[in-house]
C-alpha cells in the first residue's frame, strides 16, 4: 500500500540521544522550542519521546492549560517515563504507545509535534507520515532535528528528509543548520493540495549521494 523506505534505517541504541545535562547546558531543548514558538496553552506530541527529556520540558513551557502527548514505540521506555511523569507531577501530560507506521495520534489535535533525533529510526516513513498528517491542527507543523549524515550512521539527509516530507503531502516552512542542536532543525506544515492517496506516494532513493524520487 506504500512505499518502502529504499535506505538504511538505523538501530535503536538508546532511548536517550544524549545526557540532559549536556543537553540544557547547550541550550537545546529551549533553542528548539523558540524556534517552534512553542506557546502556553498549545497541545504538543512528543514522538519518540524516549525517557522525556522534551516531555518534561514541554509540559513545563505550554503550562496547565496545554497538553503533551508522549509517544513511544518502546515499552520499557514507555513504563520509566510514566514513572517520570508521575514522580514529577506532570499532570498535564499523557503518554500513548505508537507503531512504527503508525504515531496513533487522535485527528485534528496538535500545534506542534516533534521528533527529535529519532527520524533516522523510523522504519515505515511514508506510512508513519501520512497516518501523522491528519493529527494537526489548522496551522499545526511537525518539527525535525537530526543530523546531516546518513540514516545508517544516525542522521538523515536534508535532501531525504525533504523528499520523504513531500512525499506525504508537507511542505516545508522552515530550516536552520543548528550546531547547538547537533544537527538541523526542520518545522513542515501540512501541503494546501492536501494527502495525496497511499498509491500515488512517490519513494525516494540515494544514487551517488543524490535524492531520487521514484
Amino acid at each position: 500500500m506504500f512505499p518502502r523506505a529504499d535506505r538504511p534505517v538505523a538501530k535503536v541504541i538508546s532511548t536517550q540521544w544524549s545526557t540532559e545535562e549536556l543537553r540544557d547546558r547547550q541550550g537545546e531543548a529551549q533553542e528548539v522550542m523558540n524556534e517552534a514558538q512553542v506557546a502556553p496553552g498549545m497541545t504538543v506530541a512528543d514522538i519518540g519521546a524516549g525517557e522525556g527529556y522534551y516531555t518534561v520540558r514541554l509540559a513545563t513551557r505550554v503550562g496547565e492549560k496545554g497538553r503533551v502527548l508522549a509517544q513511544d514505540i518502546d515499552k520499557g521506555a514507555l513504563t520509566r517515563l510514566g514513572a517520570r511523569v508521575e514522580r514529577e507531577q506532570l499532570s498535564n501530560v499523557s503518554i500513548v504507545q505508537g507503531a512504527s507506521d503508525d504515531p496513533r495520534l487522535p485527528a485534528r489535535s496538535f500545534d506542534r509535534v516533534f521528533m527529535i533525533h529519532m527520524y533516522h529510526e523510523i522504519a515505515e516513513p511514508y506510512a508513519l507520515l501520512w497516518r501523522l498528517w491528519p493529527a494537526l491542527k489548522r496551522g499545526g507543523s511537525v518539527v525535525v532535528v537530526d543530523a546531516e549524515r546518513p540514516t545508517g550512521q544516525h542522521g538523515t539527509p536534508t535532501a531525504l528528509l525533504l523528499c520523504e516530507f513531500e512525499s506525504a503531502g508537507f511542505r516545508l516552512v522552515a530550516f536552520r543548520r543548528k550546531p547547538d542542536v547537533s544537527g538541523y532543525y526542520a518545522q513542515f506544515a501540512a501541503a494546501e493540495t492536501g494527502r495525496p492517496e497511499p498509491v500515488g506516494m512517490r519513494s525516494c532513493r540515494s544514487e551517488a549521494g543524490k535524492i531520487v524520487g521514484r
